[in-house]
């Protein structure tokens, strides 16, 4: 197993979308990441694993006015 920390630009190879999205994602869906310094960091099977339950599509924070 690849235990190893991706950084933000191999999540956004391995997974196929912008900086942009990645952000958003760990913004307001709950994407398991890890901030280090200044940079985010992510661990592949756990990523995995929040896509397998849903992904953006299910994880969406709930915000008070709605």
């Amino acid at each position: 197993m690849d235990d190893r920390w991706l950084s933000m630009k191999e999540i956004c190879t391995y997974l196929g979308v912008s900086h942009d999205t990645i952000s958003r994602w760990i913004a307001n869906y709950d994407m398991p990441s890890m901030k280090m310094g200044k940079c985010w960091k992510f661990k592949k099977d756990h990523i995995e694993a929040w896509l397998a339950k849903g992904g953006p599509e299910k994880s969406r924070k709930k915000f008070n006015n709605e």
